[in-house]
């Protein structure tokens, strides 16, 4: 029974097609060398990977497991459109993604300071959150 529910969803499934671009197409083809690739393994399931590409794009990244957690850290670079160098350094671990570079947007500085009348408004709505949250005990 469960062979052919497995073979009906895969006769279900959509067909896809995938091939390359050809040469007649009015798309140009702009295949990009891969300079250098290196995928070291090492002990504990940590590895080393390095890639550059004809392009000027370059990848340092290694994986490493702390206590049954993988983490990531590494950087990429690549020249901006403008021709601008651009540089990204990270880490992914269990608190998530943090790149850091002088091309990330970061957020302003608050303009100016909150006004008295919205902080204690703010207070307010807090207190009757509170008294409504004890009436409910």
């Amino acid at each position: 029974m469960k062979f052919v529910l497995l073979f009906a969803v895969a006769i279900a499934a959509p067909q896809l097609s995938y091939s390359a671009p050809t040469g007649d197409s009015s798309e140009e083809l702009n295949v990009v060398p891969i300079l250098k690739y290196d995928n070291v393994h090492g002990p504990g399931g940590s590895r080393n990977v390095e890639v550059e590409t004809g392009n000027g794009i370059v990848l340092s990244r290694a994986y490493s497991f702390d206590s049954g957690a993988q983490t990531q850290a590494g950087q990429y670079s690549y020249t901006a459109p403008g021709g601008a160098p651009v540089v990204v350094k990270f880490v992914a671990n269990e608190y998530g993604y943090q790149p850091e570079s002088d091309y990330l947007p970061v957020a302003p500085a608050f303009p100016h300071p909150i006004p008295q009348f919205v902080l204690d408004q703010i207070a307010f709505a807090a207190q009757e959150d509170a008294d409504r949250d004890s009436d409910e005990d």
